[in-house]
């Protein structure tokens, strides 16, 4: 596996982050109202409110990205994780896993949660072999497709 770069998002990245997540959407569920919100508006939705989009590059490209969305002081949410289909099952999974833990620890972060669905059977696999454990998840989660919630706690 070659090795991968992770940097912040700038403005520049805005068709890619959203081309990415669509391309996952699509393939796997389908997209919601609040995914075209969001990845129509990453700077008022994300990086505003106190988040963070992170750029996954291999030999100066574009292959990945993954954001925090702030939930509340010191808790974030894994959120838009999504990989170019040629560059997936190659082990990056595991190296964003490291990467996105070791950001919130050194940002003295809480707490990460995720949502995700249970048929995403690789990626859930990915978040317990990271320590992620299940948890309630509210009723009013906003995305239809969510049937999984899961935290980290870093404490």
């Amino acid at each position: 596996m070659k090795k991968i770069k992770f940097r912040k998002y700038s403005k520049k990245d805005a068709a890619i982050f959203k081309s990415l997540n669509l391309e996952w959407l699509e393939s796997c569920f389908f997209v919601e109202p609040i995914d075209e919100l969001v990845l129509n508006n990453p700077k008022s939705k994300i990086l505003d409110p106190g988040g963070h989009i992170i750029m996954v590059e291999l030999n100066s490209k574009v292959i990945g990205t993954f954001t925090f969305i702030k939930i509340e002081e010191s808790v974030f949410e894994f959120s838009k994780m999504a990989i170019n289909p040629i560059y997936r099952g190659q082990g990056y999974g595991n190296s964003i896993m490291k990467f996105a833990i070791s950001f919130a620890k050194k940002n003295e972060w809480k707490k990460i949660v995720l949502y995700s669905n249970t048929k995403l059977e690789n990626s859930i696999h990915l978040y317990y072999k990271y320590g992620f454990l299940d948890v309630e998840m509210e009723s009013n989660v906003v995305y239809s497709r969510g049937n999984i919630k899961m935290e980290l706690n870093l404490n």
